[in-house]
C-alpha cells in the first residue's frame, strides 16, 4: 500500500465524514469534528504504537469498507485507521 492509497483513503474518509454529518444533521445531533489536538496520533502510526502512547480508546468501532477503515474514539479526538496504520486523527467537538 503506497502513499497514493493513503491519499485516496484520506480523501474518501473526508467525503464520508462530511456526507454523514450533513445527512444526519436534521435527524440527530452529531458529534462535530475539528482539527486534531496537539499530540494526537499522526498519519502512518501503527495501532500498537497508538495503544502504547495513548492507551485504550473509549470505543473501538469495527472496520468497514474496502480497504477496511477502523475508528477508535478517545475523549478529545477520534483516530481513523486503514488496515493497521493511522490515516488521520480529528478533534471531537
Amino acid at each position: 500500500k503506497g502513499m497514493d492509497s493513503m491519499n485516496k483513503s484520506t480523501a474518501w474518509l473526508s467525503a464520508v465524514v462530511l456526507l454523514s454529518a450533513t445527512a444526519g444533521a436534521e435527524t440527530m445531533e452529531t458529534r462535530g469534528i475539528g482539527p486534531a489536538p496537539a499530540g494526537s496520533p499522526s498519519n502512518g502510526m501503527s495501532m500498537d504504537r497508538v495503544l502504547q502512547r495513548h492507551g485504550e480508546p473509549d470505543e473501538r468501532v469495527a472496520p468497514v469498507g474496502d480497504p477496511p477503515i477502523t475508528r477508535w474514539v478517545y475523549p478529545d479526538y477520534t483516530v481513523y485507521f486503514e488496515h493497521e496504520l493511522v490515516l488521520t486523527s480529528v478533534g471531537n467537538r
